[in-house]
Parts: structure tokens; sequence; C-alpha cells
């Protein structure tokens, strides 16, 4: 089972609670406009095929990593891998969550055993599309304030404190390419600073 990744970044606070590993994929057929990952929505070109054994070990081994964010892209437009993959790193231990341009409602409508699949192990997933025109300032880890977040196990709650601290932005200078991950907009995060 594979899965085309467009980045990783292995240990980041800015991508959900606590350490994380975070995993963008490649391919989005949702384009949202003003979404900050434009260069990902090509499901043909861009990023690279990964084994899903080999990324779920990757995630595994990191250390002090709390759990695993996946990212888009659109992380269902390849639904048997992500199921995949989430199920490994859940039943290693760590907690998964999901970032997703459908809403619950919609993934569920579907009636996908893959998408159920993945559903079943994901702790929290934020849902709906990116709505540049609305950006949320409140809630960490959402975009715009149409979007949701859906504890689907008890790994986390609402009430959490690390909920209701300000988004983040991380700032990676690796090999001469600047990379910024943590905010929808690139321009906002750095007006809000």
């Amino acid at each position: 089972m594979q899965l085309r990744v467009a980045q990783v970044v292995e240990d980041t606070e800015a991508e959900g609670p606590g350490r994380r590993f975070a995993l963008w994929v490649q391919g989005c057929a949702l384009r949202c406009p003003g979404c900050c990952n434009p260069e990902m929505f090509a499901a043909d070109r861009g990023g690279q095929w990964h084994q899903v054994e080999a990324l779920a070990a990757r995630v595994l081994a990191a250390p002090e990593v709390e759990g695993l964010s996946v990212l888009g892209g659109e992380p269902f437009e390849q639904p048997e891998g992500l199921a995949a993959l989430v199920a490994q790193v859940r039943a290693g231990g760590r907690s998964v969550m999901v970032f997703t341009g459908y809403t619950l409602e919609e993934l569920r409508a579907r009636r996908s055993a893959a998408v159920e699949a993945a559903l079943a192990d994901i702790d929290l997933l934020v849902d709906g599309r990116y709505e540049a025109a609305r950006p949320d300032h409140r809630r960490r880890w959402v975009g715009s304030t149409n979007q949701r977040l859906h504890f689907l196990t008890d790994r986390y709650r609402a009430d959490d404190a690390r909920f209701a601290a300000p988004n983040t932005v991380e700032l990676r200078l690796t090999a001469g390419r600047l990379t910024i991950n943590g905010w929808p907009s690139a321009a906002d995060a750095l007006r809000r600073r």
C-alpha cells in the first residue's frame, strides 16, 4: 500500500496537540481559493510515492512525538492508503489527527469502506473547506470559521488547554529552502506577529 506524499515534517508543534509527525499528501480536487498549499493540488505530479508501512515505522520511531497529523492536499483522496497508515499508527499507540476539506457528513455519505476504516482510527478530525474570507484567529489548528473540530475518540477533549492557545507558525530553513507551516496563509501569519 502506498501514499503520494508532498511533504514531511518529523517534529512540529504547529500541526496539532503536542509534538507531532506531520505528513502532507499530494492531490486535492477541492482546490479551495486561498489555500496555502496550491502546489499540492495536482494528484498526477508532485510529491513522491511512499510505502505506508515505512511511513508508519518512521512515525512510531520518532522520539517524543505524541502522534501523526495528516494534511494536504486532501487526505481522503487516497482513502485506502490513509486508512492503512492511521491504523498502523494508532495500533502503535500514537494519536492521529487529520485535516480534510470535506465535511464529516460528506465523508460518511460516500459509504466507502476505506473512508470508514480511516475515520475509525482518527482521534481528531478538522473538517470543512478553507474559506479565505472567513479566517479564524480564535481557535487553534483551524483555518476558517466554518471548519469544525470532531473529537472522534476520547483521546482529546475540547477543554484541553492546548486547544485554547494561539496558533503558531514554524519557519524552517533546510538546504537553502524556507518552509512555513502552522498557519493557512503565510501573509496572514506574518501580519499577526
